[in-house]
């Protein structure tokens, strides 16, 4: 199950988020589909945002096809974003985790570390 956390100086509204956090899940396989997402309850327990804040990023999921809701039984996932299985994503978890350690061995904080990254996702280090 996921656990939601929201970064309130993030600059991004708490609802995309939590709306990011499930897409990671499922693209990382640690949500499949059927599994149940927390309760809105359990998620203005644990995160501390507004239950309309929950339930926004709960509907904008099922616009997007990836959730539903069941009367009184919760809101669960329809489909899955993953390509990769989880098993195959261990050594690359390992090969990142390591290059990230010596990246802020050599001084890099996170947002440069993002920003490289976003940098060699876009082509632009060739």
């Amino acid at each position: 199950m996921v656990e939601f956390h929201v970064d309130r100086g993030s600059g991004f509204p708490a609802y995309l988020q939590l709306g990011q956090q499930v897409r990671e899940a499922l693209r990382l396989g640690w949500l499949q589909p059927g599994d149940r997402l927390p309760t809105v309850r359990d998620v203005v327990a644990t995160s501390g945002v507004n239950a309309n804040t929950v339930l926004k990023a709960y509907r904008e999921l099922e616009l997007a096809g990836l959730v539903e809701a069941r009367q009184g039984s919760g809101t669960f996932v329809k489909a899955t974003l993953g390509s990769a299985a989880p098993e195959d994503l261990d050594p690359l978890r390992a090969k990142l985790a390591t290059w990230v350690a010596e990246a802020r061995s050599a001084g890099l904080e996170d947002e440069d570390i993002y920003a490289l990254m976003r940098e060699v996702l876009s082509g632009g280090a060739q």
